[in-house]
């Protein structure tokens, strides 16, 4: 991956297809040289050709969809009992089916993580159902998946040069301009991807924090020592006793008590906090409880909080 790459694309007006897949090889190879253009010899010279030259052969490095006949697609997916077709590829998919475990290495380096392959696989997998697909699904027109201009696929295409810019240009000079715009319409999404890649290496490296928390109050209470940490699926999958997991909020300034969901995304709570707290702050929060450090308890019964441990513990037990 330290060797030297050509990675060709075609010139002229880019959409978030093309770009993303030129920049999940550009994060791969960071040796590279990019080509702009539409000379088949310039193309078919480079390491790597994306959305142009009308091949798909992962042994060749060509991955366009234009040419008839394509039919590449993911695999069927089933929805209710009934089998459906998986998400048809454009290039970035093509890209990513392939290379995307190893740009997701190298965000988890970059980050000091180190993975292992099934870990690897599993972002690359959940990048590409939330994010990648989409993209395909729009340069296919296989559906719009955002109105007007929200949406990735939308804005990244407002980077392109537009006529008024281009007046007076010579074509050289509207090249580089395009180009330019173009690298930083890679910029942008990679950063937009290396944030996901993170967030999910954060969720895989949070997993056993959460298995090995301590659980309080006969097992119903988690109580995780650092606070911002995902830890609903795990609790969901594995703990269905615990119904309150405390830990410190992110200023450090109190210790919060959550109520866990009843399944992932939901608003329900397998047990509320007491309805008598609903609303309450500080001194009118002590007094219901007698918890004196009391800070807050949410309206709708989900959060509430104390300034130590022991008075968020405290709150959990009279919860109960």
């Amino acid at each position: 991956m330290n060797q030297p790459k050509t990675i060709a694309t075609h010139s002229g007006s880019f959409h978030a297809d093309d770009v993303f897949g030129v920049g999940v090889l550009m994060g791969v190879f960071p040796s590279h040289t990019l080509v702009r253009s539409r000379n088949n010899e310039r193309i078919a010279a480079a390491d790597f050709a994306v959305d142009v030259g009308a091949i798909w052969d992962v042994a060749t490095g060509r991955f366009d969809h234009h040419q008839r006949g394509f039919s590449g697609a993911r695999a069927a997916q089933l929805h209710d009992g009934v089998e459906k077709p998986g998400v048809g590829y454009a290039s970035a998919g093509l890209v990513w089916s392939v290379f995307g475990s190893a740009y997701a290495q190298t965000v988890a380096a970059a980050c000091g993580q180190t993975l292992d392959a099934t870990a690897l696989e599993e972002i690359a997998h959940s990048i590409d159902h939330s994010l990648v697909q989409y993209l395909d699904i729009v340069d296919t027109g296989q559906g719009d998946v955002a109105a007007g201009i929200f949406g990735l696929s939308a804005l990244i295409a407002q980077l392109n040069t537009n006529w008024m810019e281009e007046t007076g240009l010579s074509s050289e000079a509207k090249a580089q301009l395009q180009e330019r715009r173009f690298l930083e319409a890679i910029a942008i999404t990679r950063k937009f991807l290396d944030r996901a890649i993170i967030k999910k290496i954060a969720q895989i490296r949070s997993k056993h924090i959460v298995r090995a928390a301590p659980r309080l109050l006969n097992g119903r209470v988690l109580h995780l020592s650092e606070g911002g940490m995902p830890w609903t699926s795990v609790v969901l999958d594995e703990m269905p006793e615990v119904l309150f997991v405390i830990y410190p909020d992110s200023d450090g300034e109190q210790h919060q008590i959550k109520t866990v969901p009843v399944q992932a995304g939901s608003f329900a709570s397998k047990k509320d906090l007491p309805a008598s707290w609903s609303g309450l702050r500080e001194q009118e929060l002590a007094a219901v409880t007698g918890v004196a450090d009391s800070v807050f308890c949410h309206s709708n019964l989900f959060i509430a909080g104390a300034r130590s441990l022991q008075g968020a513990l405290r709150l959990a037990e009279l919860a109960l």
